[in-house]
């Protein structure tokens, strides 16, 4: 890959936007200043992926730790958040019907992002241990997200027309709140995923993180038995009329019987998790195993046959560790006193605004969610950067191919009745 295709921003332009990087207070998603940042974290995010892609200078990963910005978009992925779960509900008791929908898919859409900057960023140590306290929030926030994206899948129907199907002409009457519902479905599957290799990273670093994040993943949210979970009933596998689908890369894949037991990415995340939680010596002085727990790590056996095996030799090793735990008891559950400490970003966001989500998501309804078309194209104006049509050139058709980059595949190139509500 030639260098002018992995740069879409200079080095100085990079430091730029991440020196301007600041926690924006959840009143302020939607406005002029928030879609500023939303367009420095967008570009951000895609020439750290292209950096790692082409294993290339990280300069993005470097700035961000160098500038101690890592805790920054943290607090701005745990913030939209907070408004998705809180504001944006509140839309549809209002009876708030937008001229557009883009504004309201932006803010969705911000938080994909987010997570897909700190997914490239946390792979390297260093950037980890930069969180520094938020690390804690982090991992609260993707424990979230990983149950969220269960409990939504349990609730699906396996033959629900797929989740990923975008806008046709056949389909551009659906109302604009409907079909942005189901843009959030999407998103939220994606970022489900993008959880699980966040967490996968912060697992891989425990011993060098406070004592508390360990602590919290292993006792208080118990995360190898959730990841057990993950093995049993993965939410990006389905059977759809006889045929195994797994969600690969933005979209789900008819898989064959015997590619059906090639281990995804995401999958491989899973085990590797699951080797460090119950492997690492650490982690086995602290994980309180009781009968219960035991029984439930029990059933990874029955998946850890040679067909997974030949795909990942190092879980010989937990096999071994599994079959050896089944012929013991559980040793007595220690119960040591820990000043433990906890997440604070989203509880101190929920205090502030205790009460107030509903005259937050009034304002919000009649100022920076209701723009006019012009106000529309001078946000999309500011998406140029993606070689996406305009919304005047993409009247005639809808857009369905994924932006790889930065998971951008769903409003920014609809057609006109469908962008324009």
């Amino acid at each position: 890959m030639s260098s002018e295709n992995t740069h879409i921003l200079m080095s100085i332009e990079a430091e730029g936007y991440i020196d301007a990087l600041e926690p924006i207070d959840i009143k302020e998603i939607g406005s002029i200043r928030w879609n500023k940042q939303h367009e420095y974290v967008e570009k951000l995010n895609m020439q750290a992926v292209l950096s790692a892609s082409a294993n290339e200078d990280e300069f993005i990963k470097e700035y961000l730790i160098s500038s101690e910005k890592i805790p920054v978009l943290i607090h701005e992925v745990i913030a939209t958040d907070v408004w998705k779960q809180q504001v944006f509900p509140q839309f549809e008791e209002i009876g708030f019907v937008p001229k557009v929908t883009f504004p309201l898919y932006m803010v969705l859409y911000h938080e994909a992002t987010l997570i897909n900057l700190l997914e490239t960023t946390l792979f390297h140590r260093e950037a980890c241990e930069s969180a520094e306290e938020s690390i804690l929030d982090l991992a609260e926030y993707c424990y979230g997200k990983i149950t969220s994206m269960v409990a939504k899948s349990k609730a699906e129907s396996s033959d629900e027309e797929d989740d990923e199907k975008q806008p046709t002409a056949n389909n551009c009457k659906t109302e604009p709140m409907e079909e942005l519902l189901k843009q959030k479905k999407v998103l939220d599957l994606e970022i489900g995923i993008k959880a699980v290799s966040v967490l996968r990273y912060i697992i891989d670093n425990l011993t060098s993180l406070p004592l508390s994040v360990m602590t919290r993943m292993l006792n208080t949210h118990d995360i190898p038995l959730l990841m057990v979970e993950l093995v049993e009933n993965p939410p990006w596998t389905k059977t759809k009329d006889g045929t195994i689908m797994k969600y690969i890369d933005s979209k789900w894949h008819q898989l064959s019987h015997t590619d059906s037991f090639k281990l995804t990415k995401t999958e491989g995340q899973i085990w590797i998790s699951l080797f460090h939680l119950l492997m690492l010596p650490d982690c086995q002085q602290k994980y309180q195993l009781d009968p219960f727990r035991k029984n439930i790590l029990l059933k990874l056996r029955s998946y850890l046959n040679d067909i997974l095996l030949d795909q990942m030799p190092v879980l010989v090793d937990m096999r071994r560790y599994l079959e050896q735990l089944s012929l013991m008891d559980p040793p007595p559950a220690k119960h040591d006193l820990v000043l433990e400490q906890i997440p604070e970003i989203r509880d101190r966001i929920l205090k502030t605004y205790d009460g107030r989500w509903r005259s937050l998501a009034k304002k919000q309804a009649k100022s920076v969610f209701n723009s006019s078309n012009a106000s529309l194209k001078t946000q999309a104006a500011r998406y140029d950067f993606f070689g996406l049509r305009s919304t005047e050139t993409a009247k005639a058709q809808c857009y369905d191919t994924p932006n790889q980059i930065g998971l951008l595949h769903v409003s920014l190139s609809m057609c006109s009745c469908c962008i324009m509500g």
